[in-house]
Parts: structure tokens; C-alpha cells; sequence
């Protein structure tokens, strides 16, 4: 079993932790917008956060699941947890083999001239509109419409 609670202060090293080893975007981690998922032993065992951006837009990111627990809804439960929480538009970079997953939460993929600037920015910067990763999945920015 496992609850989800907001970040404090002393979870920051298990985040940057979890970061690394899902291999994911380590900036922007600012505990703050965190939210953890803990056994009932008091063990983080995965985290997500929202962050906003100066354009206005806001991304669902960094969501890690400790390898040792994956498959058990943990992401769900924290996905579901921001989206009950942000009501509006909604975005997110992941891997192309991801986008299925977050389809079912109603996210859409996006083209370059749908992106909010920082994503157009990003996607700009790091060369990754014509590149892969290096596992050869490409990159997509989705986006999660909110309420009218």
C-alpha cells in the first residue's frame, strides 16, 4: 500500500534520486510542487510535480516510479491526483512509447505550431524536433485540454 502527501524539505534527496535513475529532466526541482508516494513504512517510492513556465504553460513532469514498485498505479494514482487538482490546459514531454499511457488521461500530442513557446523553445534548444533519443523513441509534447 502507499499514500500520496506533498513533498516536504527532506524529500528533495529522494526526488533527485528517483530523478536519476528514471532518467529524466533533472531541472526544476523544486520540492515544493512535489507530490511523493510513501509506503506505509515511510519509504518515498515515487514522485511527480507541476511545473509552471514563464509563457503561462503548465507540464506534468518528472513522474518516477521506483523500479522495485512499478505496475502497481502508483503514476496513475499521482497523475490522476494533479489532474483533479489543474483543471486547465495541460502539458507534458515524454517518450513516443509513452504517448498511449497518456492518452487514456485524455492528453493529445501536439505538432511544433500547436506548442506553447517554452516547449517550442525547448524542443528548439536541445535539437530534438528531427532527432531520437538515444534508445531511438522520439519525443512528444501532449497536451491535456482543461475545462471550458
Amino acid at each position: 500500500m502507499f499514500t500520496l502527501r506533498p513533498a516536504t524539505k527532506e524529500d528533495l534527496p529522494i526526488i533527485k534520486h528517483l530523478v536519476r535513475i528514471g532518467e529524466i529532466n533533472p531541472t526544476g526541482l523544486r520540492w515544493q510542487r512535489f507530490v511523493v508516494a510513501e509506503t506505509d513504512q515511510g519509504q518515498v517510492i515515487a514522485c511527480g510535480q507541476v511545473k509552471p513556465h514563464g509563457d503561462g504553460s503548465e507540464e506534468l513532469a518528472s513522474i518516477v516510479v521506483d523500479p522495485d514498485w512499478r505496475g502497481r498505479g502508483i503514476a496513475r494514482a499521482i497523475i490522476e491526483h494533479f489532474l483533479a487538482i489543474y483543471t486547465g490546459d495541460l502539458y507534458l514531454m515524454c517518450r513516443e512509447s509513452l504517448g498511449p499511457m497518456y492518452k487514456k488521461f485524455g492528453f493529445v500530442s501536439l505538432s511544433q505550431e500547436e506548442m506553447p513557446r517554452y516547449f517550442k523553445r525547448i524542443m528548439r534548444m536541445l535539437g530534438l524536433l528531427d532527432r531520437v533519443m538515444s534508445d531511438g523513441e522520439r519525443v512528444l509534447i501532449m497536451k491535456r485540454a482543461g475545462a471550458a
